[in-house]
């Protein structure tokens, strides 16, 4: 085993709504046009965010989750994104010391774990020398985690920016200012009710990357953030182990816009644990590889295409042959929806679905679920025996119209060991859950 040798760094921030994912994806695109192999990582359980740094950096993204995954398979993540690369890029999520539960979860323990420095980004809107405050009650909070500079975002004026160098240099001359950014509100990513719309509806992503990369280029010293950046401890074993057991031997996904919420690091582990994996369209109409003895159909946004998915006749037919020659299939929050019999959208119009599990779905009276989970298996099912163990989110709005007489999928706890109860339905070969799967449980 050796060390990692690919220099890295976090890129974080106080709060949620700092500017911390514009400004990852400006550094992302800056770095790439001046030539160096850069990658990325996104902390915690986020699929949107990826796919912008994927089209940003022109290399795949993956997740570190410090809460849901095992400390093997975040050292299998990190191998995957050193691969052939000059510098890692990681974005954090909320603000730096924010998780799962007050003390785990966080993208402090990422850089803890990793021993990646921290670029602290900082929204400096409606304040000035108190800033340096924040940033010295975020770098003295863990001696375990290392603030390697700042960005501060969002500057007003030449005069604001003056106030800011002399706060910083008379308190904390030890911490590099890496960028004065100022406002420019044409930098703003659209969002919808999970967060940011998908890269892949963005119809001005490369205009919005290549202005994002501007911006930086202008207002943030590229050259002493590549510096700041320092390898990991974490040694690479290239452990094959996957995060999830593959749920066949050629197994079929759902892949378009409807069904894009799926981790690679999943997909991955199972190609190395020598499953074959197959691509195919609900919305283009297309069924699961009638060859394929697995089916799985990721989360994603089914009830903004609710009458094209009841009318793919070719996808819904598909669907309902692997359940009858006894493919395992497996669906996930969005996946798990058009597993159902029907989904009635925002407003109110009810789509019928594939029909395979007992489930009745609505957007028309919207509610909150969110939060990391560990849930087990009820019984058997494509997941595993009866015991089986994971970890993962659930986020959606959707309410469950229907008083379904399938058997529960799995018993749920919330991050703080709560007693969720009952969570998604199994009916024999068919099985799924508004439960996001991202590990086994270790």
């Amino acid at each position: 085993m050796a060390n990692n040798p690919t220099p890295g760094l976090i890129i974080a921030a106080p709060s949620s709504g700092s500017g911390k994912t514009v400004l990852t994806l400006g550094i992302l695109r800056a770095l790439k046009k001046q030539g160096v192999a850069v990658s990325s990582a996104k902390v915690g359980p986020d699929y949107i965010d990826p796919a912008f740094h994927t089209a940003a950096a022109g290399r795949q993204c993956l997740n570190l989750d410090p809460w849901a995954m095992r400390p093997a398979v975040r050292a299998q993540v990190l191998d995957r994104i050193s691969r052939d690369s000059q510098m890692i890029v990681c974005e954090g999520v909320m603000g730096l010391f924010d998780g799962a539960t007050a003390t785990t979860g966080s993208t402090a323990d990422v850089a803890a774990w990793s021993g990646w420095p921290v670029v602290l980004v900082v929204d400096v809107r409606a304040q000035a020398a108190s800033a340096a405050a924040i940033v010295r009650g975020f770098d003295s909070h863990r001696t375990d985690v290392t603030i390697a500079g700042v960005i501060f975002n969002k500057v007003g004026s030449d005069r604001h920016a003056q106030i800011l160098r002399d706060a910083m240099a008379d308190t904390l001359p030890h911490i590099p200012i890496l960028g004065m950014v100022p406002r420019f509100e044409e930098l703003t990513l659209p969002s919808r009710h999970l967060g940011l719309v998908q890269a892949s509806e963005h119809g001005e992503l490369e205009q919005f990357l290549e202005q994002a990369a501007s911006q930086v280029s202008e207002h943030v010293n590229l050259d002493q953030l590549r510096f700041a950046a320092v390898p990991s401890g974490i040694s690479v074993t290239h452990d094959a182990t996957p995060a999830l057991k593959p749920l066949g031997q050629r197994i079929a996904v759902a892949s378009d816009t409807a069904f894009s919420f799926c981790y690679d690091h999943v997909l991955q582990g199972w190609r190395d644990a020598g499953a074959e994996i197959t691509l195919f369209s609900p919305l283009a109409g297309e069924g699961p590889d009638t060859r394929a003895d697995a089916v799985y159909l990721p989360g994603g946004y089914p009830e903004l295409h609710g009458e094209t998915l009841a009318s793919a006749s070719g996808f819904l037919g598909g669907m309902e042959d692997a359940a009858s020659r006894g493919a395992a299939i497996y669906g996930e929050c969005g996946g798990y929806m058009v597993l159902g019999k029907t989904i009635v959208d925002a407003d109110g119009v009810g789509h019928a679905m594939t029909g395979l599990l007992a489930l009745e779905t609505s957007f028309a009276k919207r509610s909150l679920h969110l939060g990391y989970r560990s849930v087990v298996t009820c019984a058997d099912s494509p997941l595993g025996p009866k015991g089986s163990a994971f970890m993962g989110h659930e986020f959606h709005y959707a309410s469950t119209i229907s008083n379904p007489s399938d058997a529960a999928l799995f018993l749920a706890k919330d991050s703080l060991g709560v007693d969720l109860g009952a969570m998604g339905m199994a009916a024999g070969n068919v099985a799924g859950s508004f439960f996001h799967l991202i590990d086994q449980a270790g």
